[in-house]
C-alpha cells in the first residue's frame, strides 16, 4: 500500500472509532453505512443547504435530497432508506428538523411518526 492509501486508511479507522465511542443513533447510521468523515461532512452541507433553501421559501423533494445523498455515498445508490434515516434521525435529535418535514413529513408512512413527534 501506498502512503496515501495508509493515511486514508487510517483516517477512516479513527473516524469510525470516533463514531463508536460518540454511541447514539447518527453515528451508529454512519457506523453501519461504511460512512466516511469526508462523506459526513458533505451531508451535513446538504443538510445545511436545504435548511437554507427551505428558509428561503424554495420548494424541496425528497428525489433530489435522495439523489444527492446518492452522489456523496455512491455505494448507497438506490437506498432512500438510507437518505431517509439520515433525515428522521437528525429531526429525532432536533437537528435539521424542517428538513425531514418538508421532504418526507407528508408521506403515509412517516404520518405516524409525525403524530407522534409534533411540536408543542
Amino acid at each position: 500500500m501506498e502512503d496515501k492509501e495508509l493515511l486514508e486508511r487510517l483516517n477512516f479507522i479513527e473516524f469510525r472509532q470516533r463514531l463508536l465511542f460518540e454511541n447514539n443513533s447518527y453515528s451508529r447510521l454512519l457506523f453501519d453505512h461504511n460512512i466516511t468523515e469526508k462523506q459526513s461532512n458533505r451531508i451535513y452541507d446538504l443538510l445545511d443547504e436545504y435548511r437554507n433553501r427551505i428558509d428561503n421559501g424554495e420548494d424541496v423533494h425528497h428525489g433530489s435530497f435522495e439523489q444527492s445523498i446518492y452522489e456523496i455515498a455512491p455505494h448507497k445508490q438506490g437506498d432512500y432508506h438510507f437518505a431517509e434515516d439520515v433525515a428522521q434521525i437528525n429531526h429525532e435529535r432536533g437537528s435539521y428538523e424542517e428538513v425531514f418535514e418538508q421532504l418526507y413529513g407528508d408521506m403515509p408512512k412517516f404520518q405516524n411518526y409525525m403524530s407522534n413527534h409534533k411540536k408543542d
